[in-house]
């Protein structure tokens, strides 16, 4: 497919794996850019592209300061394209909602210092078997929080299509002649393969490219397609979008966002949980593939 191919408004749902209305609500943030022809909308598939590695952009804004804290924005902080929608959500209800496309680590260190109000995180911790919560108490120190599930995914390998190199668990990542690409530090993906070789003993550095370091999921499936590396660690639903990719599942992951509680009862963070207990944005995602919302609003922990 050309660059300049005019896509239609199914061809880009079915790129992205959204719905149409997805499509329509992007276009209309601005997120998505689009020209029309008559009266019928058309993307093109370098603009679709560049949507998809939109979370490459890492972008933090400045600190608010304590008085008007979580009040004059709304900053959700995450990469993955449910966060995008979820957003949209936010910013029809009246609220001024911004993005920031950020990894897990980092988010949680910008929510203890102000400079977001949502931080999404899939941290696993190895020692407890457990998602998030260990985390959110090492990096936001005796900050009162609340943990609310947003999604559940699949995390596994990225290979090429066939597994040519036969990769079926984590040890495989230690096989002679295997090339690896990796997220950056921080990134829920990388801390997940950081904690499963400490459980192997393994010297990660001994990996090839481990030190090879990319932005985002899509474009470590990109890296597989292009035969730049044998594997890479991401999530089930971008396998999906990357042509040449195979995914091979390994862990199932708790995908959950995270606020401090003396904002929980602001009106912006109940216009969001509100969304999230209506079931509009649950039944968007559940039928998509890669995603399990059946859990969407629960309140996991407080404290």
């Amino acid at each position: 497919m050309r660059n300049d191919d005019g896509l239609s408004v199914d061809e880009v749902a079915e790129i992205l794996q959204v719905s149409r209305n997805t499509v329509y609500a992007l276009k209309n943030k601005g997120t998505l850019n689009s020209y029309t022809v008559g009266r019928k909308l058309r993307f093109t598939y370098a603009d679709v592209q560049a949507y998809i590695s939109s979370s490459k952009k890492v972008h933090v804004p400045e600190t608010t300061s304590p008085s008007n804290r979580g009040m004059d924005r709304f900053v959700i902080c995450g990469q993955d394209i449910i966060l995008d929608v979820l957003s949209n959500y936010v910013a029809q209800a009246g609220i001024d909602s911004l993005r920031a496309y950020i990894g897990s680590y980092d988010a949680l260190t910008a929510l203890y210092k102000d400079s977001v109000q949502v931080a999404s995180a899939h941290l696993w911790d190895s020692a407890s078997d457990e998602y998030n919560v260990p985390y959110v108490k090492r990096l936001l120190p005796a900050v009162p929080t609340v943990v609310i599930n947003l999604t559940y995914r699949n995390q596994g390998l990225y290979v090429a299509r066939g597994n040519p190199k036969h990769l079926q668990a984590w040890s495989d990542l230690l096989n002679p002649g295997v090339t690896m690409v990796n997220r950056e530090k921080g990134a829920g993906s990388r801390v997940l393969l950081d904690e499963h070789l400490e459980l192997l003993g393994a010297d990660p550095h001994e990996i090839k490219g481990y030190a090879t370091e990319v932005q985002s999921h899509i474009a470590v499936a990109s890296a597989v397609a292009r035969g730049r590396a044998d594997v890479a660690v991401g999530s089930e639903k971008i396998a999906r979008q990357v042509e040449g990719v195979d995914f091979v599942p390994l862990q199932r992951e708790r995908y959950d966002l995270v606020v401090k509680q003396e904002n929980f009862d602001t009106r912006p963070v109940q216009v969001m949980m509100g969304i999230l207990e209506s079931g509009l944005l649950r039944e968007e995602f559940a039928g998509l593939g890669g995603y399990d919302t059946s859990e969407m609003g629960r309140i996991v922990a407080i404290g």
